[in-house]
């Protein structure tokens, strides 16, 4: 076991994949797949937050550019969910303003990263959770 924040949680080995781009939930799985991490996938904000309920993941990965629930009002709703706030969020989004990184990082997420990923650099930012 690791320590993140307060709370003791096991290393990351299920990822929940939230984005409503089929192309961007494939080349994710892919990248976290080949990596070693188990994934499931959302398309979008609302199944997202069902499935994380549900599923109870180790991590999410957050696309903000959704429609319906986007990114932020979903991250903000688990970051704020007892059942699910100390599951780490990586917001993952092609918004990559210095705004956008600080509001993401507001409504709970841990990190953040640009699209299009680089795979390296993602595996990099999980294992340093």
């Amino acid at each position: 076991m690791v320590e993140r924040g307060r709370e003791l949680h096991m290393p990351v080995k299920n990822i929940l994949v939230i984005d409503d781009s089929p192309t961007e939930r494939y080349v994710l799985s892919e990248i976290l797949t080949k990596g070693g991490y188990q994934v499931s996938v959302a398309e979008s904000g609302e199944k997202g937050l069902e499935k994380a309920k549900t599923d109870l993941p180790d991590l999410i990965l957050m696309d903000i550019v959704m429609p319906g629930l986007n990114g932020y009002q979903a991250t903000r709703t688990l970051s704020r969910d007892e059942m699910t706030r100390n599951i780490p969020i990586i917001v993952c989004t092609s918004k990559n303003q210095r705004t956008d990184r600080i509001w993401g990082l507001r409504q709970g997420a841990q990190d953040f990263i640009s699209k299009p990923v680089n795979g390296k650099e993602l595996l990099a930012k999980i294992a340093a959770l």
